[in-house]
């Protein structure tokens, strides 16, 4: 790690001794699934994912799940260790991060009810909400097989090389379900009372302990709000984490609510550290250290964290992906330099719950460290990136920083396309942070940027550049509707650029991402600051931080909608089905919360004085608006491609198209920055 050259952070960079051991700073790269765990042969990719984030500084890593047997696989044929003959695989993983000075611990992790497969158990069988399958309830036998196998695993996981384990207990897992009475309806020794359904969680950690001696880490991911109703209460929490730390924990990572919450915890519309608070009071009623975790992004708030007490450690996740070199970076007060979590979910937790592969959209290397390489080019080029939105962004920097002499244009008097439309949302104020690392990468690198300039097909011809990559983006698409030019009728981007202020009633055509962002706006009390306070943001969402009773949930707010909504679209399926996987919901819910009015299959016959005249289910109405916002898709902007018949001409630039001058069918800035980076990788 470089030498410290900057006071800004000093707690965050603190050693921290834990007796047998010191890890390097404050900072954990909290367990990520990345889909590299499942499979031997990608153990190689798993080391190499783990070695540039070692080199990037982090303190402790912690790795993705790992089930101790067959019942506990996050699905089918699951990473797991259980035999000897997997530590050869795992060994790739410690030696990597030990060669780098860092530490790295294995997190033990048994689905329980989660399980997407057959095998699955739990404590009671009660069958869970997010998988098809129905668990068979553990019987006495098969916990103490349970509390063996975790043992088994921890030992191999010493024999492999880690420096300890991270044993799961949060996030509605085996160990949670145990823990609750939402899921634990036992009237044997593993149920009823607190003290009963904690007795698995101890069991283990108590014979973990004493089957890897002393001098190995056994953290012990907490849930300090399960966000459920029949969750904990705050005093079961502690009570359990005291009887825990007398087995045998070494220091508590801390977990807020389960996957089957209808509560957000990380995305990006969580107010940062939302839940330190809890991780303050835990470490009041423990003596061990306490990992505060969920929204932690950026140093600033880690630093506060642990300067006034809340926590001795930080663990984020995300972060790392977005940015392996985050803790490097503080270090050398780079901060600005740091590629932010945007806390998206599309290429993380959205390809996990698909059984893809994990990544990163604004760091497309991400688990992805062996495939996309850049390397120093051989023979220097001239390129022309025309469109400065996150495909050419993306493209622009990658080509200079392998060494290409880069132009980036843009008829636009800024860098950022859609992103600074984004931004405007509600909850998406992050998507700012992409364009501050962006325009930092596009000084280190010495691209030169032209902004004000819309450049034609002869210009890039007669400067000479050997590549063009087209990345001019979208332009929104206009429906064919009587009274289309009504001046009812705006665009979202006149909207969301503040062109237009809105009426009290609106009718919104297009149900896709960016009419539900359209409906958040819309639906936001300017009067209200942005970001939301933590305060604001548990009241709408019924969250109680003292978690007094009932997993810490409570009746929201009453909302009162700010304006009256009307969500359409043609297609007969549910508005919003195209939402991300783990984040679309929380879109959903807050439409709903405010009375939006979300219609499918829906006609549309005209705009006019009246408002906007639709038929739905043969059924005419008149949406008596002021105004109708058009969300109905985008269509490429590629007038600088040439025609596909032309033929090359000898010493013309090659041409290429990316983002959504090549696919406009819904804004997905995750593609665009990955085949700006892929391209760029190429040239």
């Amino acid at each position: 790690m470089p030498a410290m050259t900057t006071t800004r952070h000093p707690h965050l960079l603190q050693p921290l001794d834990l007796g047998f051991t010191q890890l390097r700073n404050r900072v954990v790269m909290g367990s990520m699934h990345t889909g590299l765990e499942d499979r031997f042969y990608n153990y190689p990719k798993l080391a190499a994912y783990f070695r540039e984030r070692a080199k990037g500084g982090v303190g402790l890593m912690v790795t993705g799940g790992i089930s101790p047997n067959r019942q506990g696989w996050l699905l089918p044929f699951g990473g797991t260790l259980s035999s000897v003959l997997d530590v050869r695989n795992h060994r790739l993983v410690t030696e990597a991060v030990h060669e780098e000075g860092g530490k790295i611990v294995m997190q033990i992790l048994h689905a329980g009810r989660y399980g997407y497969q057959p095998f699955v158990v739990s404590a009671s069988a009660k069958k869970s909400p997010i998988s098809p399958f129905k668990p068979k309830a553990l019987t006495a036998s098969g916990i103490a097989q349970t509390v063996a196998d975790y043992v088994r695993c921890a030992r191999l996981a010493q024999k492999a090389g880690y420096d300890g384990v991270e044993i799961m207990g949060s996030e509605g897992y085996l160990l949670n379900q145990f823990l609750c009475a939402r899921t634990n309806q036992r009237t044997d020794q593993w149920g009823g009372s607190i003290e009963n359904r904690m007795r698995l969680a101890v069991d283990i950690v108590r014979e973990v302990r004493q089957a890897v001696g002393p001098n190995f880490i056994l953290m012990y991911r907490h849930s300090l709000l399960d966000l459920v109703d029949g969750g904990n209460s705050w005093d079961d929490v502690v009570q359990v984490a005291q009887a825990l730390e007398a087995a045998g924990v070494t220091l508590f990572n801390t977990g807020i609510g389960w996957h089957e919450a209808r509560v957000p915890t990380i995305v990006t519309s969580v107010p940062r550290a939302a839940f330190a608070s809890l991780a303050g009071r835990l470490k009041a009623a423990v003596k061990v250290p306490v990992v505060a975790s969920n929204r932690i992004n950026m140093p600033d708030e880690a630093e506060h964290i642990i300067a006034s007490g809340q926590a001795d450690m930080v663990s984020m996740a995300r972060p790392f992906l977005a940015d392996p070199a985050w803790v490097n970076k503080v270090a050398q007060g780079q901060v600005e330099d740091i590629n932010t979590c945007i806390a998206c979910n599309q290429a993380c937790l959205d390809h996990t719950f698909a059984n893809k592969r994990a990544s990163c959209l604004v760091n497309p290397r991400a688990a992805h460290e062996t495939e996309l390489v850049y390397r120093a080019v051989v023979q220097r080029k001239k390129v022309a990136v025309v469109g400065a939105g996150p495909a050419g962004l993306s493209a622009a920097t990658v080509a200079a920083e392998r060494g290409h002499d880069v132009t980036l244009f843009d008829s636009s008097d800024r860098i950022g396309g859609q992103f600074n439309v984004a931004m405007q949302v509600p909850g998406k104020e992050e998507f700012a942070q992409t364009l501050r690392y962006f325009g930092r990468r596009v000084e280190a690198t010495g691209v030169k940027l032209v902004l004000n300039r819309r450049v034609s097909r002869e210009d890039l011809f007669r400067e000479g550049f050997d590549e063009v990559v087209v990345a001019t983006g979208i332009v929104p698409r206009k429906p064919r509707i009587e009274g289309i030019d009504h001046p009812k009728v705006v665009s979202y981007l006149d909207l969301l650029l503040g062109r237009v202020v809105a009426g009290e009633r609106v009718a919104i055509i297009g149900a896709g991402g960016i009419g539900f962002d359209v409906g958040e706006f819309l639906l936001h009390d300017p009067s209200v600051p942005r970001p939301v306070s933590v305060q604001h943001w548990c009241a709408e969402w019924g969250v109680d931080l003292g978690a007094t009773a009932n997993g810490g949930i409570v009746e929201p707010a009453h909302a009162q909608p700010y304006r009256q909504l009307y969500l359409l679209q043609r297609k007969t399926s549910k508005p919003g089905a195209g939402l991300g996987k783990t984040s679309g919901w929380v879109h959903r819910a807050v439409l709903q919360r405010n009375g939006v009015e979300m219609l499918a299959g829906v006609e549309y016959r005209k705009v006019d004085d009246a408002g906007l005249h639709i038929t739905v289910g043969g059924v005419e109405r008149v949406l008596e608006v002021d105004h109708v916002v058009l969300c109905a898709g985008q269509e490429s902007l590629v007038e600088l491609m040439p025609p596909a018949e032309q033929k090359p001409v000898d010493g013309a630039p090659r041409f290429h198209c990316i983002g959504g001058a090549a696919l406009a069918s819904e804004l997905d800035a995750k593609r665009a920055i990955r085949e700006g980076a892929e391209l760029a990788a190429r040239l």
